[in-house]
């Protein structure tokens, strides 16, 4: 059941990013993305240092999972890439960390893009475009 332990995790780590983000957001401003630029820096960096500190101490599954999987995904997935580039350049694999920033890079903004169309589309089927 280490599935709960995620969800726990991913609830905590989802409103801390909901409650860091819009109190930097509010103090700085809409012209920029800083709450979200923020959370991803300080994600990626709480996901190394909790991955490599459990693997080095006798933490159990269930707390690994709540602290990685759970917190800091809820928290942020750009942790997860960033930690899973920095495994792959660590490694020597130059060019899979490469392909594998601009594949996510490129294919997620795709997709972004593909999803403002089909919403578009949607929106525009009920009149209301």
């Amino acid at each position: 059941m280490i599935w709960w332990w995620v969800a726990l995790g991913s609830a905590a780590g989802g409103v801390s990013r909901y409650l860091l983000s819009a109190a930097i957001q509010q103090r700085v401003g809409p012209g920029f993305p800083v709450g979200t630029l923020v959370v991803n820096l300080t994600g990626s960096l709480l996901l190394g240092f909790l991955w490599r500190y459990a693997m080095g101490t006798q933490a159990t599954p269930e707390i690994r999972a709540l602290l990685t999987t759970g917190f800091c995904g809820g928290y942020t997935t750009f942790s997860t890439f960033s930690y899973e580039t920095a495994v792959l350049i660590e490694g020597g694999e130059w060019r899979r960390a490469t392909t594998y920033v601009a594949l996510s890079v490129v294919l997620a903004l795709a997709g972004t893009f593909a999803g403002f169309g089909l919403a578009r589309q949607l929106l525009a089927a009920r009149g209301r475009v």
